[in-house]
């Protein structure tokens, strides 16, 4: 017969054995992440499974890694406009965000100063979240002149300084101005052309989700 204190201590010793095996461990459940941007990242022309969220997703896996990445692109969105939806579109529960705006901001002439204090407070919510970034730059047309060239696309490598984050210079690296990874428009990618990008920054998506477990310690 079994004395109440040691049945009690026996049931409690099943009830964890029952729990570690029925509930799996931290590092094993994919790592959330929102690829949040303009049409570049909305996947603009293109079917989901093509949009570079998607891609990017195939190519990690790939790699072994399980990662959900959400399509929190919004086709035409300014950094200001990505800061207003911030909140709702970062919910909790996210590890990790891809900031990629900017190119609306140049393509609009906006003032670098405006781009560059949307995107300094963007980074800052998150960072205050607790949530690692990935901060994608971009690069200005020759026509808007060197002055402004300068200070666009300065600021995204100094934000990237000041919160720390994982650094991708140019989204488009590598695809940009060729013909045969554009949509007819000449501007956005096709299909070819997100796969070049994801080819580009897939090890700095990879770097991305090795601080993520870090921080979580697995």
């Amino acid at each position: 017969m079994i004395h109440r204190p040691q049945a009690t201590a026996i049931g409690a010793m099943a009830l964890a054995a029952f729990l570690a095996l029925s509930l799996p461990a931290a590092a094993d459940r994919p790592v959330k992440i929102v690829a949040f941007g303009d049409s570049l990242t909305a996947g603009y022309g293109l079917s989901a499974t093509e949009a570079f969220p998607a891609r990017l997703q195939q190519a990690l896996a790939a790699k072994g890694h399980a990662v959900e990445i959400v399509n929190a692109g919004v086709s035409g969105d300014t950094a200001s406009g990505g800061l207003a939806r911030l909140d709702w579109s970062v919910p909790d529960g996210t590890d990790a965000v891809i900031v990629e705006l900017g190119a609306n901001d140049m393509l609009r002439g906006v003032d670098p100063k405006v781009t560059r204090a949307a995107l300094d407070t963007l980074l800052g919510r998150l960072k205050q979240r607790g949530i690692e970034i990935l901060f994608t730059g971009m690069r200005a047309a020759p026509n808007l002149g060197a002055e402004y060239g300068q200070a666009f696309e300065k600021l995204f490598s100094d934000l990237a300084a000041k919160y720390d984050v994982v650094f991708y210079p140019f989204f488009l690296d590598g695809i940009a101005a060729q013909a045969k990874f554009a949509l007819r428009d000449g501007v956005h990618p096709n299909a070819d052309g997100v796969i070049g990008i994801v080819t580009g920054i897939l090890p700095k998506a990879e770097e991305l989700i090795a601080r993520v477990k870090t921080k979580k310690g697995s």
